[in-house]
């Protein structure tokens, strides 16, 4: 019988107990295990399986894989800080089901997902302090229901979504202290309804209206949660206005937003099947605003095709918190033709505005374009890009334009048939006529009221009276061919006998006189010869050696 039989069995318990069970170069205990400041690059293989602590600090393990405690069923604290961890392979904690306290603090972690912590129903205190996180997304710690304390100070945090606190219902403690953060939403806090402590000092804080509640629940609610030295730590970093002050000092009615403008250039653009597309949408407003990029379907906007230059979630999403304002296509298909929104948001408000999109399908001089029937776009850029290709136009202007060349085409059939017809008709009736010899035709005219058709064939002479009048046509040669069908006239005849020569034939070539004037033969001539005249005739008849065949009339 022993007086202190406890004491006697701790003592024992305390004791390295050298053991098959223990790594090389750890001290193991009953149920502890001290594996720290080994240098070692992986959790170590051989931990007995009862052991509920190891402490594993200060080494350079960089990976946490599925294998690696899965033996260990019992842990209640496991003590990971001060290691290169960078990577925690999905459910690498779902045989921890009793662990208590986690200590990754002092790693390279720089995502944290709900994979990571499944299994932890019972965890108590986690620590993540003095990594490299820069956000924490939605649902982030759903599972930790029984979490009291999240240390998350020290680490690179600008974002903290509504929702990533959310099934935290124990926490009483959180810490996000000396990280990025420049705002933080209502809604973040709103699950937390155990909390009792809230480290938020040493953030770059910028003073907008979207801090306003913040300022509220301190000077009302907050009290109980931050001290009074903690209140006059929460600088504001902007806007320059307010640097330097505390957010405590800042009047409410300075907390101020303006709500965003967007501009897009352009609003519609076509572009052939594997083309790359880029497209702006700048957005203005304070605090600068968010820019996300959406493919409207019937109405609905959705996710837009890979692509955008955004920064990709965990899940491979497009984070909306991340948009650059650039639409980015690449090999472009039908499927990217339709209707795009560009939605710009800060807590002052959100606008939008809608970019069209149309696929020429065809690499052809002539091309149609897609357009969804969910589109109602009623013009589109006449080039894209300035360009001058038929192929680039769009479908009204290219249908415009073949409708104008097969008019221009009808037309000129249509004149070359009337050409040709005419012809025909001049051939016709030239082969009817006395003269059929085309450079022995001659001009006739009959009626003056309307005046010649070219001036440029007629001549007009009078004598000293003033009445007579002779056409001449001046448009052949001097002297005509001696094979020539219509013999060369070469003088006068009397007027009676001229005009029935000329009947005969079906022309009118008259002469006529008045006031007694008459036409003499030379008897000499026997008939046959030129007529002698007065002066005046003589001229007439010497005229004709200057001209081809002459048609003409004379008027008193």
């Amino acid at each position: 019988y022993s007086p202190n039989p406890p004491l006697t069995l701790l003592v024992i318990a305390l004791i390295p107990q050298p053991s098959l069970g223990c790594p090389s170069g750890c001290r193991c205990y009953s149920l502890t295990v001290e594996c720290g400041s080994l240098g070692i690059k992986e959790i170590p293989q051989g931990v007995p399986s009862v052991t509920e602590t190891i402490f594993l600090q200060d080494n350079a393990i960089v990976q946490i894989r599925l294998q690696d405690l899965t033996r260990l069923g019992s842990l209640h604290y496991l003590y990971l800080q001060n290691n290169s961890i960078s990577a925690l392979e999905p459910g690498a904690f779902l045989s921890q089901g009793q662990l208590l306290e986690l200590a990754l603090n002092g790693n390279l972690i720089h995502l944290v997902t709900p994979d990571m912590f499944r299994g932890l129903e019972h965890l108590r205190i986690l620590y993540l302090a003095g990594n490299q996180i820069t956000r924490v997304q939605d649902h982030t710690f759903r599972g930790l229901q029984r979490l009291q304390e999240l240390h998350l100070q020290e680490n690179s945090i600008e974002l903290l979504a509504e929702q990533a606190l959310s099934g935290l219902s124990s926490l009483a403690l959180l810490d996000l202290s000396r990280n990025h953060l420049r705002t933080l939403g209502a809604s973040s806090l709103k699950p937390l309804v155990s909390l009792q402590v809230l480290r938020v000092t040493e953030n770059p804080w910028r003073c907008d209206c979207a801090l306003g509640w913040l300022r509220t629940w301190i000077s009302k609610d907050g009290q109980r949660l931050l001290s009074s030295a903690e209140q006059r730590q929460l600088m504001c970093s902007e806007p320059p206005r307010l640097s330097h002050l505390s957010l405590v000092e800042v009047a409410p009615n300075s907390l101020v937003c303006i709500p965003p403008v967007v501009q897009l250039e352009p609003s519609h653009l076509t572009v052939r099947l594997g083309e790359s597309l880029r497209v702006s949408c700048q957005a203005s407003g304070y605090p600068q605003p968010q820019v996300t990029w959406k493919k409207a379907s019937h109405g609905k906007a959705q996710l837009s095709p890979r692509g955008l230059v955004q920064e990709l979630g965990p899940n491979g999403d497009f984070d909306p918190d991340m948009g650059s304002g650039m639409l980015f296509l690449s090999n472009v298909t039908v499927a990217h033709a339709g209707r795009y929104e560009c939605e710009a948001w800060n807590p002052g408000g959100v606008a939008k505005v809608t970019f069209h999109l149309a696929v020429n399908m065809s690499s052809s001089s002539y091309s149609s374009q897609f357009w969804p029937q969910v589109l109602d776009v009623s013009q589109e850029p006449l080039y894209e890009q300035d360009s001058m290709d038929f192929s680039a136009l769009g479908p009204a202007t290219q249908t415009a334009i073949a409708v104008g060349i097969s008019l221009l085409a009808l037309t000129a059939v249509l004149l070359l048939i009337m050409i040709y017809t005419r012809h025909q008709q001049y051939r016709k009736e030239e082969g009817g006529s006395y003269c059929t010899s085309k450079e022995e035709s001659i001009l006739y005219v009959n009626d003056y009221s309307d005046g010649p058709t070219t001036f440029a064939q007629l001549e007009e002479y009078r004598d000293d009276h003033g009445h007579e009048m002779y056409v001449l046509n001046r448009a052949k040669p001097v002297l005509g061919s001696s094979s020539s069908r219509c013999p060369m006239m070469s003088g006068f005849v009397q007027q009676k006998g001229m005009k029935e020569a000329l009947l005969d034939h079906e022309m009118v070539q008259t002469l006529t006189r008045s006031g007694g004037m008459g036409l003499r033969r030379n008897p000499a001539d026997g008939g046959e010869g030129p007529l002698t005249t007065d002066p005046e005739e003589l001229f007439l008849s010497q005229s004709l050696l200057f001209g081809s065949q002459v048609a003409y009339e004379i008027h008193c």
